[in-house]
């Protein structure tokens, strides 16, 4: 076998070429370190020359290979059978079709025409009503000063921010409001959120992860439940405004030996929970979304009612949407904890903040319930009147009030229809009233209420996802818009218009 000879022409031409190669390299700074370390790589390891020069071929290989289309194998269809599949399509609904139930929903849904107020027009009523279905308590739907600085807001600063409170959405507004909320609570500061709803259920999950402990109250409400379920944590249930249930539960598990980074949460008595959370060494979260603005001498709520500094509780989770008249939640604690919030709080990170006209709204709000604390007095006085002509022995083997205690603060309530009057008139073919047969019972009593002038509403639930889902009621809201003589006039309308549906019920 002879060895191929090169002539000396291409040799000088190869050699040429390799220095005029070699001194175009060589001007590229730091060229000479990665020749080195080249030359060093490959003399000692020719594994690796193999290796890289299979992945050149496999890459070239690949680039040059035919490139794959989806859908290469599908089936080709004519025009006509085009058309025949089109014809023959239906689409699915989007939701379920009404049921019996929902449309009797959707239809006894009393439609306001005109602006809300205590005595509002309702469609299908010739006269306005006298308004016991809101949670316009102190009657700030009709105060002027907070509808001037509303429009005023809203000329200056417009409509929304479009944005979320970390980036471009929190304006001066915003923080005077959550300065005045820390200011009237007594607390460190405040954070306030767009959306009372998502406020506790953004509040919960920033603080308590898989692994850790919550007890809470079973009648917790479904914004709370939904907070608990996001937060995926351990959960123990104690019967509803129970202190002693509540202890047993604590003392179970620290025998258990699993104490660690847990949440009371609900309103209860105050003071037993936090004599109980200094004794256990827990962390209390207090929902205030019904009680902030209307309990205590001067409106802020539990730690007020009960004479509890706000620094004696971790986070007070409150709504802007009830007493205030306004929109939005709050949540008020250590600056620490409102710091953890701005990162950490999905509904403040990932939502758009409050209105501007809607904040300013809330501070006006609160600036009146600090000037006016004989409106809290006078809202207690009509909460008492009205339990009074409800709790007549007329009604006593009819109907459950909750709270029907005289003396109870809180200026609302629930009317529930009594379980033995219930199992009194039940056919012979049943074992109970459904809930449905409740609910049509109950919104005839509305009805009624509505044709006497006076508009109150049956408490709407999500059944089928509430853990423990309360009974059916009609909730009444008392407020000081009405005169006195005009709240006892509608209560004694409400208490005819249950004896009257009752009596004549499945006869």
């Amino acid at each position: 076998m002879t060895t191929p000879v090169i002539n000396e022409e291409d040799a000088e031409f190869i050699n040429s070429t390799v220095n005029s190669l070699y001194k175009v390299i060589s001007t590229i700074p730091g060229s000479h370190h990665a020749l080195v370390y080249i030359k060093s790589a490959y003399q000692h390891d020719p594994f690796r020359i193999a290796l890289e020069l299979f992945l050149v071929f496999f890459a070239i290989r690949y680039m040059l290979s035919a490139k794959y289309t989806p859908h290469d194998n599908a089936v080709k269809l004519t025009e006509k059978e085009i058309d025949d599949l089109v014809e023959e399509w239906q689409p699915e609904p989007l939701v379920p079709p009404l049921s019996k139930y929902d449309k009797f929903n959707m239809e006894k849904t009393p439609v306001i025409m005109g602006a809300q107020s205590v005595k509002p027009k309702v469609s299908g009523h010739s006269k306005p009503l006298m308004n016991l279905a809101t949670t316009n308590y102190l009657n700030l739907l009709a105060a002027d000063r907070i509808r001037e600085k509303a429009i005023k807001t809203l000329r200056g600063y417009g409509v929304g921010s479009c944005g979320p409170p970390g980036f471009y959405g929190t304006i001066d507004v915003h923080m005077d409001l959550e300065r005045d909320i820390a200011q009237f609570l007594g607390a460190e500061q405040a954070i306030i959120y767009a959306q009372g709803f998502s406020t506790i259920s953004s509040v919960i999950p920033a603080f308590c992860k898989r692994g850790d402990i919550l007890v809470c109250d079973d009648g917790v409400s479904f914004s709370i439940q939904k907070g608990i379920q996001i937060s995926r944590s351990i959960v123990r249930w104690f019967k509803h405004n129970d202190m002693d249930d509540l202890e047993r539960v604590l003392e179970e598990i620290q025998l258990d030996d699993m104490v660690n980074k847990k949440r009371l949460t609900h309103i209860a008595p105050l003071d037993k929970l936090v004599a109980l959370k200094k004794r256990f060494k827990y962390r209390l979260v207090l929902d205030e979304s019904q009680s902030f603005g209307i309990l205590g001498s001067r409106g802020a709520g539990l730690t007020d009612y009960f004479g509890i500094p706000a620094t004696e509780v971790d986070m007070i989770v409150g709504s802007m949407a009830n007493a205030l008249c306004s929109s939005g939640g709050f949540c008020a604690g250590s600056e620490e904890v409102v710091d953890h919030q701005r990162l950490s709080g999905l509904a403040y990170c990932f939502s758009a903040s409050i209105p501007a006209m809607l904040a300013v709204a809330s501070s006006e709000a609160i600036q009146i319930i600090k000037n006016n604390p004989q409106d809290l007095i006078e809202l207690g006085e009509r909460a008492k009147t009205f339990r009074q002509i409800l709790n007549h022995k007329s009604l006593e083997p009819l109907i459950e009030l909750f709270s029907g205690d005289i003396e109870s603060p809180a200026p609302f309530f629930h009317i529930r229809i009594k379980p033995s009057f219930l199992e009194e008139h039940l056919f012979e073919s049943e074992n109970k009233v459904s809930r449905e047969e409740q609910e049509y019972l109950l919104q005839d009593v509305v009805d009624e209420c509505a044709q006497y002038g006076v508009l109150v509403t049956r408490a709407k639930y999500v059944v089928d996802q509430e853990r423990v889902c309360p009974r059916p009621s009609i909730k009444i809201s008392v407020t000081i818009g009405l005169t006195r003589k005009e709240n006892e006039k509608a209560a004694g309308i409400v208490k005819n218009a249950i004896i009257k549906i009752f009596n004549k019920w499945r006869k």
